[in-house]
């Protein structure tokens, strides 16, 4: 009796104590969730103990991480690119994620439009005028402001924000699909690494690699994050005067973080997908708006010359690391995004696993790549070569303003055409949308890896990490702004980018092993 009393009153005991972390609200895989928990956490402590001075380092740091591995990463995100398409066009192609009967669970353009949501979103809105502009006036090589820096500008942008980042999305995209789908692991990073590691990934060195993957993806958000409240908060000083500070910044991440939190309860069937097509919807209409109101034959002349450039530059653009200029341009542009890319690609790779379950190799490949390729190309040469035309032809004032606060750029281009109020305010909604899609979809992943690999977190977790996404995002625009977002992704991209290479060979040795296994099943 007095054992059942003692157990009776362990149980109640930790019922008062710890309420919150019953598996009601948290479901948590300790050696994952506790140790991206502290580090984050400790981050936030030093960046605002210290204050001021976290500038320059955020500075020293980043310069640091580039010059010595800009050779690193130019050439893993080749490796990524070229993996993955020689797995999709080779016999290995036809294996079908989930299992020769699966299904798809989303219809193709809903696949499409979430796929696009969570993996661009943000930056492209932040970066389409802004990058070409910058390419124009000062080009990685030759003069500026001449027809040539034009036509290399939109191409470079290209190389940016095409092939190779989506690349690094199907990589770990493709991985965590199958190793889940096909082979009942848990959908964490570490599950990559099975066919290496076998039932070590469940000890240490997997909940090593999963806490890298969640603070990788934490900072590739919030970096994300930060951008698009920049955004807003200039867009709502260009159309209502309201002093763009850093206050109005940290209250608009607090709200739009609160209504990532409403959409992340809601779960991925309804409020990430309802929010993804509202997304493509609102993105569909400003850029209907920009082809009638703006230079219409100039977009689609130079969007058909932009793939041509792109195309017959691709490998020497690819391989470029600058070794014979040394200048910082490729340090502050290609290695900035490739570690961006790569610190995002747990959180992008893990949600489109989730979606992409009764897809075959061959068509996971082609849709992550071609067609997201294509769409952010054609967005590109509509938004970058509308400002490049009014460059061209000497209209407008786009480059200052755009110099003097590239938060601004797309607001100002709409200046230089009719329905400027309207389509301004239907960017700022489309960056609003934007934020909440990538926090909650961002949510949902984190939850995933920190509960060890479980499909649906308890609500409380997801909160938690929708909050925690906000916090950074804050803290790093205290910090030290721009600087401090493009460090946090370079320094959490370089350690995942030797991750990814090693899940290279692991995928490979499980595709190959998945490929004879069925052979073998067949019958003769």
């Amino acid at each position: 009796m007095f054992v059942f009393l003692v157990k009776i009153k362990r149980k109640t005991e930790r019922k008062i104590v710890f309420p919150f972390m019953s598996k009601k609200y948290f479901d948590i895989h300790g050696p994952v969730f506790w140790p991206s928990a502290i580090i984050i956490i400790l981050f936030i402590i030093v960046t605002l103990s210290v204050g001021e001075p976290m500038e320059s380092i955020f500075v020293q740091v980043q310069d640091a991480i580039s010059d010595n591995a800009r050779w690193l990463f130019v050439l893993s995100v080749n490796i990524f690119l070229f993996f993955v398409l020689a797995l999709a066009f080779s016999k290995y192609g036809s294996i079908r994620l989930g299992g020769s009967s699966a299904k798809p669970e989303f219809k193709t353009l809903t696949w499409f439009a979430m796929l696009f949501s969570a993996g661009m979103g943000i930056g492209i809105l932040f970066w389409s005028v802004a990058e070409p502009l910058f390419h124009y006036t000062s080009p990685p090589y030759g003069e500026g402001n001449t027809i040539q820096a034009a036509k290399n500008a939109l191409g470079v942008t290209f190389l940016h924000w095409g092939l190779h980042a989506w690349g690094i999305y199907a990589l770990i995209g493709l991985g965590l699909a199958f190793f889940t789908f096909n082979k009942k692991l848990p959908l964490t990073i570490k599950s990559l690494f099975y066919p290496v590691l076998g039932d070590k990934i469940y000890g240490p060195i997997g909940n090593i690699i999963d806490t890298l993957a969640v603070v990788a993806t934490l900072f590739g958000l919030a970096t994300s994050l930060g951008l698009g409240v920049k955004q807003v908060s200039a867009g709502l000083h260009h159309l209502f005067n309201l002093q763009d500070t850093l206050v109005l910044q940290v209250l608009l991440i607090a709200g739009i973080t609160l209504l990532a939190t409403i959409s992340v309860v809601t779960g991925l069937k309804k409020g990430v997908r309802f929010l993804s097509e509202w997304n493509v919807r609102i993105a569909f209409l400003l850029l209907l708006i920009l082809l009638i109101i703006g230079p219409t034959l100039f977009i689609f002349n130079s969007f058909v010359q932009n793939i041509g450039y792109y195309l017959s530059n691709f490998l020497r653009l690819s391989l470029w690391t600058e070794s014979y200029q040394q200048s910082d341009w490729q340090n502050n542009w290609t290695v900035f995004y490739w570690a961006w890319w790569i610190s995002w690609s747990p959180f992008v790779g893990m949600f489109i696993a989730r979606i992409s379950k009764g897809r075959t190799i061959r068509e996971f490949v082609s849709g992550v790549l071609i067609v997201p390729s294509l769409v952010t190309f054609f967005w590109l040469s509509s938004f970058g070569g509308s400002a490049i035309f009014l460059e061209l032809n000497g209209i407008g004032n786009l480059l200052s303003a755009v110099q003097d606060n590239v938060a601004t750029a797309i607001y100002v281009l709409f200046e230089n055409f009719p329905l400027s109020n309207f389509t301004s305010a239907l960017a700022i909604l489309l960056v609003t949308s934007f934020f909440v899609t990538s926090s909650d979809s961002g949510s949902l992943v984190i939850d995933s890896i920190t509960a060890g690999g479980k499909l649906d977190a308890p609500v409380g977790q997801r909160v938690f990490w929708a909050v925690s996404e906000g916090l950074v995002a804050a803290v790093l625009l205290i910090g030290g702004g721009l600087n401090a977002l493009q460090t946090a992704a370079i320094s959490t991209g370089l350690p995942f980018t030797l991750v990814l290479l090693l899940a290279c060979f692991s995928i490979y040795k499980g595709v190959k092993g998945e490929y004879y296994s069925l052979k073998n099943s067949e019958p003769d």
